[in-house]
């Protein structure tokens, strides 16, 4: 893109999956308190966050025409969101109830013009079956800190990889961010003449 994506996130994942598929990109962090809204359809719930993010951050914009990238992923078992533990008591909660079980991780994304305010909105559903954890494993895992800032209390990309068995949909939305979706949305949003990647060669 001849205008970087804003990405309305500081989730280091996330810029990660934006620097491994090239497309050029600066942060801004937005400022919305998540624990202020509450739904009833966790899909709803994920992509109107995502939506506040990217508006947050669209309106301290002075220069018009730039794609604003907001995300929200949530974990949801029988019907219950499962956002980001409340410490290491919450955090293991969580790991005991996805054990030997499967959830759903539900990823919101919108897109917000700079000056315009147009969006577009979508989001990506990944199930996710976690093998059985034996309480020495959890509290193991607790100990390294990783799972106090995930939602569901786990990371696909560290060491929770070693409690998946098989993932239906995208890999890369239990991350948090489903790229091909984001592309997809990109062209969608009338970016597809802009879009470049880099060249990592």
């Amino acid at each position: 893109m001849r205008r970087p994506l804003i990405l309305a996130s500081t989730s280091p994942r996330r810029a990660a999956l934006l620097r491994q598929i090239g497309l050029p990109f600066v942060v801004e962090a937005p400022d919305v308190d998540e624990s202020a809204w509450s739904f009833r359809d966790p899909a709803e719930g994920a992509r109107t966050l995502a939506l506040q993010k990217a508006r947050a951050v669209a309106a301290r914009q002075t220069v018009p025409g730039q794609a604003v990238l907001g995300a929200d992923t949530i974990v949801v078992l029988d019907g219950r969101i499962l956002g980001k533990p409340d410490g290491p008591d919450g955090a293991r909660a969580m790991l005991r109830a996805l054990g030997g079980r499967a959830h759903r991780v539900i990823t919101g994304l919108a897109l917000v013009e700079t000056g315009s305010g147009r969006t577009v909105q979508g989001d990506e559903q990944t199930t996710v079956w976690m093998r059985s954890l034996a309480p020495e494993e959890i509290e193991a895992y607790l100990a390294t800190g990783e799972p106090l800032d995930k939602a569901g209390a786990y990371g696909a990309q560290g060491y929770g990889a070693s409690f998946i068995e098989r993932v239906e949909g995208c890999f890369y939305n239990v991350v948090g961010l489903p790229l091909a979706r984001l592309v997809v949305m990109l062209r969608e949003f009338h970016c597809s003449d802009e879009m470049n990647f880099d060249d990592q060669n």
